[in-house]
């Protein structure tokens, strides 16, 4: 199951990145589809063909993403209020094929009845075609283009504030373990792990877009240290400070064409199927009178 309908098909989102695995409602303006906030009935964060969405599921999806280790901060809860809309969308337009009585919804628990209605609506409706060898070669050429000479495993705490940040690194020098640092101060999901990242290779001088989805102040910070060093100041990643420790380096080993070749093609369906189950949402939403 593609990261997408992953996203959809479950009520408690839980990963950081949610944002970017939901489909954008977009409305072009003046566009019926899209009435005025202003028309919300109380304790409703949205309306769809007269359903509302009320304000608890958003505040308990929100609760259970910053459990996880996102910031409840308002860029998050519009990811996840179009996310309730496009689920919203979804179940209707299962219900309205009748996908709701199939027997493995009635056989699911009462909780579950929704998820598992849209989710045999995605799969019965949506059919990406199947990437080509042309493609999986392409993406594999263009992966090992982007690989340096060494590859890093990296170590990060995430707070707010660069006061935070600072705190952290001092109790760094002090002799604090940084997986127990990271695990009291960070707010990425990551903490669990004390921080712990994949390995990552990038060539290195660091160039801008070129850092395999490091963060390019990141990926510097990471390239100039020694193995087992913290870096000496805080680095500044969009809304967040960063403090960056090099757990381990080691020589890039770049793996075949054969060994991998099924993984990008695994990789390269569920991005398809994510642009068709978004274009599904687009077209639904299209039709439909949402109010938010």
């Amino acid at each position: 199951m593609s990261n997408l309908i992953r996203t959809l098909c479950v009520t408690a989102f839980t990963s950081v990145a949610v944002s970017t695995a939901l489909p954008t409602l977009t409305h072009a303006a003046g566009e019926p589809s899209a009435a005025s906030s202003s028309a919300l009935p109380a304790g409703a964060i949205a309306v769809v063909n007269g359903v509302a969405i009320p304000q608890s599921a958003l505040d308990e999806i929100a609760r259970k993403v910053a459990a996880n280790g996102a910031p409840d901060a308002p860029q998050l809860r519009v990811a996840l209020r179009d996310g309730l809309i496009a689920r919203e969308l979804l179940r209707q337009q299962a219900v309205h094929d009748h996908f709701d009585t199939r027997p493995e919804v009635a056989q699911a628990a009462e909780g579950e009845k929704t998820d598992v209605a849209v989710r045999a609506w995605l799969e019965a409706n949506v059919h990406p075609a199947e990437p080509t060898e042309r493609q999986i070669k392409a993406r594999y050429d263009a992966v090992n283009a982007e690989l340096g000479q060494n590859e890093f495993k990296p170590q990060l705490i995430v707070v707010a504030d660069q006061a935070a940040a600072q705190n952290v690194i001092a109790q760094s020098k002090a002799g604090q373990a940084f997986d127990a640092l990271a695990r009291q101060y960070s707010v990425a999901p990551s903490k669990a792990n004390g921080g712990q990242m994949p390995w990552v290779s990038f060539k290195t001088p660091v160039v801008d877009g070129k850092t395999r989805g490091v963060p390019t102040e990141v990926a510097q910070a990471i390239s100039q240290l020694q193995v087992g060093g913290v870096a000496p100041q805080p680095v500044k990643s969009g809304d967040a400070w960063v403090v960056v420790k090099l757990q381990d380096k080691r020589p890039m080993k770049v793996q075949s064409y054969a060994e991998v070749k099924e993984e990008i093609r695994r990789q390269l369906k569920a991005e398809s199927l994510d642009a068709a189950v978004n274009q599904r949402v687009q077209a639904l939403a299209s039709r439909a009178t949402i109010v938010r």
